[in-house]
């Protein structure tokens, strides 16, 4: 047998030998690498067209425009709904009006008069975040975006079963949202709301 061949052979076998040990019954488990549980896709800083933690108010008002808009007083919640699709971009502000979370959901009620012009919010560009994920996306291209979720379960909102991932951008730095949470429509894997927050939700 050729030196190169006969090398390769050895790499072959112990690579083969470990991965038998690893699958044994029994094998304990090793943790993962540091090097494995820092590795990560793109971190969000944008949703909505706005970034948490930064914008104001104002700044979605001229975005979004004031038809449709609804608040509760002295709660610092602003909503703007389309009672016809369901769907609403909503907005947790400080004392400050600086915004520190933004809701895109689809789970509204559909309960009022449609029509034929459709509100300025409901625009497509409104409806997807700065990496490029919008409403109606599937799991599989959250986890090409982002990488595996920090955490993940079962959830329900008005009656709907729902799948939960949620992110934490906490690695890259205190100046930018540190919480993403999508929720998924599990009989579909499409995602149906998305929360990102400049403080921990």
């Amino acid at each position: 047998m050729k030196r190169g061949s006969m090398k390769f052979w050895l790499c072959a076998s112990l690579a083969l030998a470990a991965a038998s040990a690893a699958a044994a019954p029994g094998a304990p488990i090793s943790p993962r690498s540091a090097a494995q549980n820092t590795v990560h896709h793109g971190n969000e800083t944008m949703l909505a067209g706005l970034r948490p933690g930064h914008d104001t108010f104002a700044v979605a008002e001229k975005r979004f425009k004031a038809k449709n808009l609804s608040e509760e007083a002295n709660s610092g919640s602003k909503e703007w709904r389309d009672d016809c699709s369901g769907r609403s971009i909503r907005l947790q502000l400080d004392a400050k009006s600086v915004i520190q979370s933004v809701t895109i959901t689809t789970l509204g009620s559909q309960e009022g008069k449609c029509s034929d012009r459709r509100p300025d919010f409901l625009d497509p560009r409104n409806w997807l975040t700065g990496l490029g994920l919008r409403i109606g996306d599937s799991q599989d291209r959250v986890v090409g975006l982002y990488g595996e979720p920090n955490s993940s379960g079962p959830a329900s909102k008005n009656g709907m079963d729902l799948d939960r991932m949620n992110y934490q951008f906490s690695w890259a730095g205190s100046d930018v949202p540190q919480v993403m949470e999508l929720l998924c429509a599990r009989d579909t894997g499409r995602v149906v709301e998305i929360t990102l927050a400049f403080p921990s939700l």
